[in-house]
């Protein structure tokens, strides 16, 4: 193999270090933006422009909502947990 697919390869033998301060969950935004594209350009019956932005931004605010909602209860649950 050669040189630099040696060094792309090796990249992907350890995790990439990610903080776990509040900014660093602005980190699953883009991943919910892409997740909303690929779901929704495979799912809509037929794509015109502003029927596939309307579907894409309105999963991508569900998704967004979901996972706001999901570690506000995860955290009151640690919460009572703790006390």
């Amino acid at each position: 193999m050669s040189l630099t697919l040696d060094i792309i390869i090796a990249t992907f033998t350890a995790p990439e270090p990610i903080q776990t301060d509040p900014w660093s969950l602005l980190l699953l935004l883009p991943l919910a933006a892409a997740i909303a594209v690929v779901y929704k350009a495979t799912k809509v019956p037929a794509i015109t422009a502003y029927n596939f932005l309307k579907e894409t931004v309105t999963l991508f605010g569900s998704v967004v909502v979901f996972i706001t909602i999901i570690s506000l209860v995860l955290y009151v649950v640690a919460w009572f947990i703790s006390v």
